[in-house]
């Protein structure tokens, strides 16, 4: 399945988004080694957060993909099956690359887990600046006199 032009956009912005959080992060692990707390060892940093940056955005892409997959199931069982399994997946994905980073020695292992919360940081960004749905394709808000029944699936019940 190919990503649909609007799940590009929003999938390259969480990448530069990720990008700019491991230079943060790169900047803090390097300012936290001249105080003494760790060793500031370049390659381990660069190659955890360049391989956890890759675990993140690709967990990304495979929410993109399933969200776009699940619009055409018209049974809302099996969406939310669907739905299910691509969460599952993408938390083994995300548990197996923490084990990994902290398994191998050639990877740092805060500069590995880390970029894994950088796109729920941008995100939360993106929200709070109000830049998460550009004014035209912001979602209406339900007038409170709507007689639509209510979807029974709540925010974090994918």
């Amino acid at each position: 399945m190919k990503l649909q032009p609007a799940s590009r956009k929003e999938l390259s912005r969480i990448a530069l988004g990720t990008l700019i959080c491991d230079g943060v992060m790169i900047a803090a692990l390097f300012l936290l080694s001249l105080v003494g707390v760790g060793t500031f060892d370049v390659f381990r940093i660069l190659l955890g957060a360049a391989c956890g940056s890759v675990v993140a955005v690709a967990n990304f892409a495979i929410l993109c993909l399933t969200v776009q997959s699940a619009v055409e199931i018209e049974n809302k069982k099996k969406m939310k099956a669907r739905f299910q399994l691509s969460y599952n997946v993408r938390l083994c994905l995300q548990a197996g690359w923490v084990v990994l980073c902290f398994v191998l020695k050639p990877i740092h292992f805060v500069a590995g887990a880390a970029p894994i919360l950088f796109p729920n940081v941008v995100i939360f960004f993106l929200q709070s600046r109000n830049k998460l749905f550009p004014p035209s394709n912001a979602p209406a808000k339900p007038m409170a006199d709507e007689d639509e029944p209510e979807d029974t699936l709540g925010p974090f019940e994918v």
